[in-house]
C-alpha cells in the first residue's frame, strides 16, 4: 500500500513510498507527461529490494532520485 506520494515542484515527476504485506518498505519512480493524458508513468522500480523501515526506504529513495531530498525536506 503507498503511504507516501511526492511529487517534485513541477508535478511532473513522483516517487511512491509503499508499505508491504510483511512490513516492510519499497519505492518507485513515475513521470507525468501530457501525451499521456496526466497518467504517471512507471520510470523506475527499486522495490525488488525492500527496506526495514520507512526512513531506510526514504533514504535510498533520496540517494537514486536526484530531486527528492529537497522535496522532503521539512515535509516528512
Amino acid at each position: 500500500m503507498v503511504i507516501h506520494s511526492i511529487e517534485d515542484e513541477t508535478g511532473i515527476h513522483c516517487v511512491d513510498i509503499a508499505q508491504q504485506d510483511d512490513g516492510t518498505f519499497t519505492f518507485k519512480a513515475f513521470r507525468k507527461d501530457p501525451e499521456d493524458q496526466g497518467r504517471w508513468t512507471l520510470t523506475a522500480d527499486y522495490s525488488i529490494t525492500a527496506y526495514a523501515t520507512e526512513a531506510a526506504a526514504l533514504d535510498a529513495a533520496c540517494v537514486e532520485v536526484p530531486w527528492l531530498k529537497q522535496a522532503i525536506s521539512g515535509r516528512l
